[in-house]
């Protein structure tokens, strides 16, 4: 009997000693507890800047230290977990992140912060591949879809609620607590593990036959990853190409990367299986989540900052106007798990790419100037209907033809490409932003001109109103050109918008004919193919 079929034989004999439910609920804690602190630190890093006695420049490093080690154990995270087996590299992991997360509320200073948020990252890259894992092994293939859902919670819900959070404990508290916070909940989750969680008979037969360390692939994931975190995080800050550092950054990730790709291809024991990328639909199904990060964070940040910016919402009003869309995705996501035992997943995505770029080019429709809080509430709840049919079919499709012994490497790799989506998105978007605003800007300064009539009496007119209002002639000339300048900036702001809403209503769009090309496969089968 090979060896690949001992595997499968021990998956479908092999079943948890305790519910499948109960371990779900335990790693879906840890996974939530990861995912939310990627984004909780946001809006506190002013608070941080000031505490430390650092310009907000340095501050915005707490966020790019942590994604950068988080970039690099996510896709070794299935490797790792074959080396010292899932549930101690779990533990370990769960271990790492809650002690970070003490050193950091505790740091007297940004440089000892930053180092911390380093081993935090670290230690919270392999939580969500393994919580995703251990879902996959701990149930039935008919059940899979429904404990993805649970996952699916965790993964999109966690972003929504951090900024809101980090802002609320921020304000009332200290920034400190936003990492206190996570000190009950990763003690209780590694003694939960430690009690309920096992690994399947054939994590312990592959961890017995031991596992080549690969230095020369971990440097070049290392540099590679390393960079393209940087060059993403810090990239519109400094002006990309127009900045050393960037250009500099941008060859290293293309020249490790690349060398990284080709060294592991033909390694007998990779630390990332790039070979599983020839199969069609795990490698649709990455590219697909990658977009579906690109997809949430990119809206993530658009909608409050839109409403922030151009509306002057406050950040607690925004993430009022965003918590009716978190509230849909939290029903949708159970109902989506119980539509995959019924639907082929590429059905469902293909749903889910349709409805995303409805909203979309919707959004290129609604969002202007007058917007009121109902219909932002609104638009909102449109953008995020779509990615609940996303998330848990495209990471069944990833299962499609994959053999249960890669159930980690696949985690690990999903949930690095959602991550890096999410990365890409967020840099995309401020780019898109920044630039398409100048654009605008530029075009409609053109209608400013001296010997242009009409605007010529739109300044008089209001140099008149604030005449009447009480200001010197000088001054209310002045005014008047200080306030068309204002609108003109707005409405350039909102055009920027719009463009952005349309790039992504493309980019969904052609995620929708990708969708068909995926293999069919058995509705609540997991990872079978359809039949015929």
């Amino acid at each position: 009997m090979s060896s690949a079929t001992a595997i499968s034989l021990d998956q479908d004999v092999w079943r948890p000693k305790y519910n499948p439910w109960l371990i779900a609920v335990v790693v879906a804690m840890a996974a939530f507890m990861e995912v939310l602190d990627t984004s909780i630190a946001n809006v506190a890093l002013p608070y941080i800047a000031g505490n430390l006695g650092a310009s907000n420049d340095q501050s915005t490093w707490v966020l790019t230290s942590y994604l950068v080690s988080n970039a690099i154990v996510l896709p070794i995270s299935g490797w790792l977990a074959g080396a010292i087996g899932r549930k101690r590299f779990f533990m370990a992991c769960l271990g790492v992140f809650t002690v970070s997360s003490l050193l950091c509320a505790v740091a007297p200073s940004l440089g000892l912060l930053l180092f911390f948020r380093v081993l935090q990252g670290a230690g919270g890259g392999g939580l969500q591949p393994m919580a995703q894992a251990i879902l996959a092994d701990t149930f039935p293939p008919q059940q899979r879809g429904l404990a993805f859902a649970l996952y699916g919670i965790t993964a999109i819900m966690a972003p929504t609620i951090g900024p809101t959070l980090g802002g609320w404990i921020t304000f009332n508290y200290s920034w400190r607590w936003i990492f206190f916070i996570n000190l009950p909940v990763g003690i209780l989750t590694w003694l939960l593990v430690r009690r309920f969680v096992e690994d399947p008979p054939y994590l312990a037969r592959l961890k017995a036959a031991g596992v080549k360390l690969d230095y020369i692939g971990i440097a070049l994931l290392t540099l590679g990853i390393g960079a393209l975190q940087v060059l993403l995080d810090r990239g519109q800050e400094d002006d990309w190409f127009g900045s050393h550092f960037i250009t500099t950054l941008v060859v290293m990730a293309a020249v490790s990367l690349i060398s990284l790709v080709i060294w592991e291809w033909f390694q007998k024991a990779p630390i990332i299986d790039v070979r599983m990328f020839k199969n069609f639909n795990f490698a649709g199904a990455s590219l697909m989540m990658f977009m579906l990060g690109i997809m949430l964070f990119s809206s993530l940040v658009l909608m409050p900052q839109f409403l922030q910016t151009l509306l002057g919402y406050t950040s607690e009003l925004a993430g009022l106007a965003l918590s009716a869309g978190g509230l849909v995705l939290l029903i949708e996501m159970p109902i989506m798990g119980q539509l995959t035992t019924k639907i082929q997943a590429r059905r469902l995505i293909a749903f889910g790419w349709l409805s995303l770029s409805i909203a979309m080019y919707y959004s290129t429709q609604r969002i202007d100037l007058q917007i009121s809080f109902s219909a932002a509430t609104w638009l909102r709840i449109a953008q995020v209907i779509g990615l609940g049919f996303l998330f848990v079919p495209i990471t069944l499709a990833a299962y499609v033809g994959i053999a249960a012994e890669k159930n980690n490497a696949v985690a690990g790799i999903i949930n690095f490409m959602r991550n890096m989506g999410s990365s890409v998105g967020t840099s995309m978007v401020t780019t898109l932003i920044a630039r398409r605003s100048q654009f605008h800007q530029a075009r409609l300064i053109e209608f400013t001109r001296e010997g242009n009539p009409n605007f010529q009496n739109s300044v008089n007119g209001l140099a008149q109103r604030l005449g009447h209002a009480g200001m010197s002639p000088p001054d209310a000339q002045m005014g008047a050109y200080a306030r068309i300048y204002q609108s003109i900036q707005a409405q350039a702001g909102t055009l920027a918008y719009i463009d952005t809403f349309m790039v992504l209503c493309v980019g969904a769009g052609i995620m929708f004919f990708l969708s068909f090309l995926l293999k069919k496969n058995e509705p609540g089968g997991g990872g079978e193919l359809a039949a015929g």
